[in-house]
């Protein structure tokens, strides 16, 4: 179904340790509004969305993924040369307790990711408009993730996922359209 190059979306770079910010990336990696549940949420619902954009959501979903690759490189390269007392003074002494640096689905207050992140209702247009908020929450996080850190290496990455957030925000207003026009249609049977 796929073909995996073994690189990312998009290169991830990082010019210092810093796991107060590989914390902060954490709500993107496990929290309710990050890269995992929206992958989860938009493969889901494509079950119950009408032909016309269901491969939509199957392009953004497997995207979504390929952005939670990217935030795992990111929080790993943020990490990999933290010592034990640079995990505690960042807030990630439980997590080093509980995972040492491996990475784990928790938000960024360490609450481990649920199923109750994501949303299916069955309807068309309730489901994308929760997709089209989902969007826009990720892209104010990562604007404020942005404005959290100095390495502009960093930033680089995150203002590519912070602009593909818009892209999918965008996308799906225009599906929103497509469904509404096709339900004023009218149908002969």
């Amino acid at each position: 179904m796929w073909v995996y190059e073994k690189k990312l979306q998009y290169p991830v770079r990082v010019s210092k340790c810093d796991p107060t910010m590989a914390k902060y990336l954490m709500e993107q990696y496990g929290g309710a509004d990050g890269e995992l549940a929206a992958a989860l949420r938009y493969l889901n619902q494509r079950y119950t969305i009408p032909d016309k954009v269901i491969g939509l959501l199957t392009d953004i979903g497997t995207e979504e993924f390929a952005h939670l690759e990217m935030i795992a490189t990111m929080i790993y390269k943020l990490t990999k040369d933290a010592t034990p007392e640079q995990m505690k003074a960042a807030g990630l002494g439980a997590h080093y307790a509980s995972h040492d640096k491996a990475l784990f689905y928790e938000n960024a207050s360490g609450v481990p990711w649920t199923a109750a992140y994501i949303q299916a209702k069955g309807d068309p247009l309730a489901d994308l408009y929760e997709d089209i908020a989902a969007e826009e929450k990720a892209r104010a996080t990562y604007q404020w993730m942005i404005d959290l850190t100095d390495d502009v290496d960093l930033q680089d990455g995150l203002k590519f996922l912070r602009e593909r957030e818009i892209v999918h925000a965008t996308r799906f207003r225009e599906a929103v359209e497509i469904i509404k026009e096709d339900r004023e249609t009218q149908k002969v049977f």
